[in-house]
C-alpha cells in the first residue's frame, strides 16, 4: 500500500506537480532502510539530495559592488568637452587660414590650367576604352568557342 503511494508521488515529483511536504516524504522514505526492492534506484538520487541540503560552502565571496566614484564620472565628462573644444578650435582657426583654391585673376593662365586637366582627364579615359576593347575582344573569342562546342 504504501509503496502505491510512493509511485504516485515519484510520478507527480517527476511531473512537477508535488507539494514541499510531498517532497519531504519522498527524501524521507528513500532515506530511510525500508526502500521498496523495485524502487532502489531512486535511493541514490533522493541520498544526493539530503547530502546537497545539508553541504555549506567552504569559503565565503565577499560581495562587493564596483561602484564608480561620480568624480570619475565628472572627469570624465570633462575631458570630453576639453578634447571638443581643442578639435572645435582646431577646425576653425585651420580653416579660416587656407586660401581659395582655383580660382586665376588671369584668363590665360586660367585657359591653360584648364587644358592641362582635360588632357590628364582624356588619357585616362583613352586608356579605359583600351581596356574595353580588350574586354570586347574577349567576349568574342569566347562566344566563339561556346559555338563550336
Amino acid at each position: 500500500m504504501e509503496s502505491v503511494r510512493i509511485e504516485n508521488l515519484l510520478e507527480k515529483y517527476f511531473e512537477g506537480l508535488t507539494s514541499l511536504a510531498e517532497e519531504r516524504e519522498l527524501s524521507s522514505y528513500f532515506t530511510s532502510d525500508k526502500v521498496a526492492p523495485h524502487l532502489e534506484q531512486y535511493r541514490e538520487m533522493f541520498g544526493y539530495f539530503a547530502a546537497a541540503r545539508e553541504e555549506s560552502p567552504v569559503r565565503q565571496l565577499p560581495l562587493e559592488t564596483k561602484r564608480k566614484p561620480v568624480i570619475t564620472a565628472w572627469l570624465s565628462i570633462a575631458a570630453s568637452a576639453v578634447v571638443l573644444l581643442g578639435v572645435g578650435s582646431y577646425a576653425l582657426i585651420h580653416n579660416s587660414r587656407t586660401e581659395s583654391l582655383g580660382t586665376f585673376d588671369n584668363p590665360e593662365l586660367a585657359y591653360q590650367e584648364t587644358q592641362k586637366a582635360l588632357s590628364l582627364l582624356s588619357g585616362h579615359i583613352n586608356q579605359g576604352v583600351e581596356s574595353v576593347q580588350y574586354v570586347e575582344v574577349y567576349e568574342e573569342a569566347k562566344s566563339r568557342t561556346i559555338l563550336l562546342k
